[in-house]
């Protein structure tokens, strides 16, 4: 673990899409936690980076297996990381 996620959250639409997926939240907030952004483009994951030392917001982007989008954002301060659907942001 690279950095601290403080409160762990979940929308009910994020649950909802893992569910129907058949897929654990845990795996991709592992990832998260470790520095895999997923699936960023290079502006973004240099952004991340930069965030990552500057104590800012994080934000990675995965698929699930069914195709759906799934972000987990950590807050600037470390307070809380939430998986979320990006329309639900």
């Amino acid at each position: 673990m690279k950095f601290q996620p403080g409160r762990l959250l979940a929308t009910p639409g994020a649950l909802r899409a893992l569910e129907s997926a058949g897929q654990n939240p845990a795996d991709f907030l592992e990832r998260h936690l470790n520095c895999d952004w997923g699936n960023l483009d290079r502006d973004d994951i240099r952004e991340n980076e930069y965030a990552l030392e500057h104590e800012l917001r994080l934000l990675s982007s995965y698929r699930l297996a069914d195709g759906q989008k799934l972000w987990i954002i950590t807050e600037a301060d470390r307070s809380a990381t939430t998986l979320l659907l990006p329309e639900e942001y």
